[in-house]
């Protein structure tokens, strides 16, 4: 029988994949750590671990993984810049779920974008006050506006259909050109300079890689319009936080709308209520009157989860009934 050590696991995680396990009939253990060099050992006898955003696949992991005799790391994401591929083990397979539901961020997405401009969080406060005042609530019509993409995979192309039914211009940059979707959609592709400059709102859909590093930066920003709106639901990485927080300070940026953090990992999905552990940055931008940030849940629909579970556990199948899988990750 497979053995699946589950780590970062949290209680939907739990039910949903035990649900969809009636099929499989794996053994399952579930863990709340996350995997990394200090919790790997937790790995031996296990097959295939089972991993999600926040866990860390450095070299160290992997030899550790290598030594408890892992055959297999399944993410249950998309990403998988927090796995080492340069150093992986020749021994060791690695698979992903490469699209869960691009819907589900896409429209997260736009709900930051509509949440920041139009003020909804500080009218949701107001009003279970009973204070049903509009001051300090203005917003604009995303209508007409131009909307910079950046990254136009499956995400990125849904983001720019909903935007196109808004009634904006849809600017998009990315290494890999999809020209026919572009001609389809109806946007356009420029350079990276063009959409700085010309962008009313910035959305981000690309990948966390060396290039895409803190994309937006001191230098980037500066090159866009004052009070730009930027929104972030990929990965924290793509934005460095410090030139951020003072473009914000500055006046910069008009909104930014974040379901994403550079230095997530210890924070987000996970309830730090009641811990006095604090990040500074992020309770900056917390404490800013222009700032939205959600933890991490963009991708947190009913069917997104149904379709991990289910490509999760195909993946696993295929590898050790065929040795073969279409969603592999190669060296």
């Amino acid at each position: 029988m497979i053995k699946i050590a589950f780590f970062d696991t949290k209680e939907y995680d739990k039910k949903l994949f035990d649900e969809y396990n009636e099929k499989y009939g794996y053994e399952i253990t579930y863990l709340e750590s996350r995997l990394n060099k200090e919790t790997a050992p937790l790995a031996r006898g296990f097959d295939v671990v089972c991993i999600f955003v926040n866990d860390l696949v450095d070299q160290d992991t992997i030899e550790i993984l290598k030594e408890c005799n892992v055959k297999l790391i399944a993410l249950r994401c998309a990403g998988f810049n927090n796995v080492d591929m340069k150093h992986m083990a020749d021994s060791i397979q690695v698979v992903r779920v490469p699209e869960y539901s691009p819907y589900a961020v896409a429209e997260h997405a736009v709900a930051l974008l509509l949440d920041v401009d139009r003020k909804i969080y500080k009218a949701y406060q107001r009003t279970k006050k009973y204070n049903f005042t509009l001051n300090g609530l203005l917003g604009f019509d995303i209508h007409g506006k131009t909307v910079g993409v950046i990254g136009t995979g499956k995400i990125g192309k849904v983001f720019c259909k909903i935007m196109k039914g808004f009634g904006t211009r849809v600017i998009a940059y990315d290494v890999y050109k999809d020209e026919k979707a572009a001609n389809e959609i109806g946007y356009e592709y420029v350079s990276l300079e063009e959409l700085l400059k010309e962008s009313d709102i910035i959305s981000l859909h690309c990948p966390l890689t060396e290039e895409t590093n803190k994309i937006i930066n001191h230098d980037t920003i500066a090159k866009t319009k004052k009070g730009i709106y930027i929104i972030n639901t990929s990965r924290g990485k793509l934005i460095d936080t410090e030139s951020l927080i003072q473009k914000l300070e500055e006046g910069h940026i008009g909104g930014l709308g974040l379901d994403v953090y550079e230095d997530e990992e210890e924070f987000f999905l996970n309830d730090m209520s009641n811990s006095y552990i604090r990040d500074k940055d992020l309770s900056i931008l917390l404490s800013m009157p222009n700032v939205v940030i959600t933890s991490h849940q963009a991708f947190f629909t009913n069917e997104a989860l149904n379709k991990i579970a289910n490509d999760t556990f195909e993946n696993i199948k295929a590898i050790f009934e065929t040795n073969h899988c279409d969603n592999e990750i190669k060296k």
